[in-house]
């Protein structure tokens, strides 16, 4: 059993007195269900579930009066033997998006608070029209104020970091270097970035750590992880409209292809030549809904608020999770990279991605800093009322952007990601790519 943040978000979602139906997106893949399932039976004296892809008969239950009285009755009339006690029950109602009513009837589950509600699904963040799936129904009323959103990720490092062992006094004692600004001592640092170039390549979707900390088998690994990209093709290919399957997937297969050049913004070249916004611009607000992507705009000023200032035909794109970049990569590449021999613009690119993937989980969103052709930061966010530059180096080399940017911009703190160890210049902040953790 793996232990997930997203357990104390909920926990704390249900000891809220007055509280909404909780609403859990995320892409496939990353334990949505699973957890919900363990939170229910861990939690509550009875437990209650409805998926509605597989028990597409019970959307009965939401048929005609949705009034909590009536919703009620029509569950205990069609599914026998269960137990609805007031206060103690959770109801999980899954792949709600194929019961539209369902949705709508939140706000009445909300309003009666007899039960806990937990709603989830896949794919929820495309607009309907957008999804060609048609036992996708269309909401006839949004509960807005009744149901609370909960995005939820593939484990992050610390997650992963617990799933080897490790507790809260290695974490603390770790995070202690990144506060004091010391550097940590050398055979430590060694074994977490041994560990950290493990989570780049096995990632963080649930089946594949669960797996991996069991047989510790990269190559049983890379099995999972194509199984996984293969279900994110059939999404594509069950979801996205008419000639936007093609679109959509040629997009999301150029990621690989894009983050491994220099200049890592996207080129829709690079998906068909000749090829603009205009015929692949849908596509990419697919992946960016579906949550497979993670797109980082460039902002042409770093000032506050950085979205006031992105420019639209200008990002890069992430998978949500480096794990299944280096599947797509293939296992020589994933070798090279655990033995440390991985050299190149796609190393860069992996350590890039891995960043933008951490940086996401802790609640940022991300943009990048290109004033020009010789100068371009690869993240800057929004921390503490003011913009802080991140620069990520696979190795430990020269910082000419950042320290351009600190020179104009006088950040109180520019961070700079190495393959190294602690170090501290002024405003300028040297890190291991794993404290990202941290920021």
């Amino acid at each position: 059993m793996l232990k997930r943040k997203m357990y104390n978000r909920m926990l704390k979602w249900k000891k809220t007195k007055s509280k909404e139906c909780l609403l859990i997106k995320g892409a496939r893949q990353v334990g949505k269900t699973y957890l919900v399932r363990e939170f229910g039976q861990a939690e509550y004296e009875s437990f209650v579930e409805i998926n509605f892809h597989m028990q597409g008969a019970l959307k009965v239950i939401f048929e005609g009066d949705r009034s909590a009285d009536e919703i009620y009755k029509r569950l205990t009339a069609n599914i026998p033997g269960i137990k609805l006690i007031p206060g103690k029950t959770l109801i999980f109602l899954d792949e709600i998006q194929k019961c539209a009513n369902a949705r709508t009837a939140l706000k009445f589950l909300a309003e009666d608070g007899r039960y806990d509600v937990i709603a989830s699904g896949a794919l929820l963040g495309l607009a309907y029209g957008k999804d060609a799936d048609d036992e996708v129904e269309e909401v006839e009323s949004i509960p807005v104020g009744y149901e609370k959103t909960m995005m939820m990720y593939s484990l992050d490092f610390e997650e992963f970091l617990w799933a080897y062992g490790y507790g809260a006094d290695t974490i603390d004692y770790l995070r202690k270097f990144y506060e004091v600004k010391e550097k940590i001592p050398p055979e430590m640092n060694q074994k977490f970035d041994t560990i950290l170039r493990e989570f780049i390549v096995v990632g963080g979707m649930p089946e594949v750590v669960a797996d991996f900390m069991e047989h510790k088998d990269f190559g049983r690994v890379q099995e999972i992880q194509e199984k996984i990209i293969t279900s994110y093709a059939d999404d594509i290919s069950q979801h996205a409209k008419g000639a936007e399957k093609v679109k959509v997937r040629k997009c999301y297969d150029s990621i690989p292809r894009q983050l491994a050049r220099e200049y890592k913004k996207f080129k829709y070249s690079e998906v068909e030549s000749r090829a603009t916004g205009r015929k692949y611009g849908d596509s990419i607000q697919w992946l960016c809904d579906s949550n497979m992507v993670h797109i980082c705009y460039n902002a042409s000023t770093p000032m506050l608020p950085l979205n006031a200032y992105g420019k639209a035909n200008e990002f890069k794109l992430y998978l949500n999770d480096t794990g299944l970049l280096m599947a797509l990569y293939g296992f020589a590449t994933k070798q090279a990279l655990l033995n440390g021999k991985l050299k190149g613009f796609a190393k860069g690119g992996i350590y890039e991605n891995f960043v933008a993937e951490t940086l996401v989980k802790n609640g940022y969103i991300l943009h990048y800093f290109k004033p020009n052709d010789q100068s371009e930061l690869e993240f800057i966010i929004e921390k503490d009322g003011e913009v802080i530059p991140i620069e990520v180096k696979a190795g430990n080399t020269a910082t000419k952007s950042l320290n351009l940017f600190v020179e104009m911009y006088k950040p109180s703190v520019a961070i700079k990601l190495v393959g190294g160890n602690v170090g501290e210049s002024d405003s300028k902040l040297t890190i291991p790519h794993y404290l990202a953790l941290f920021i």
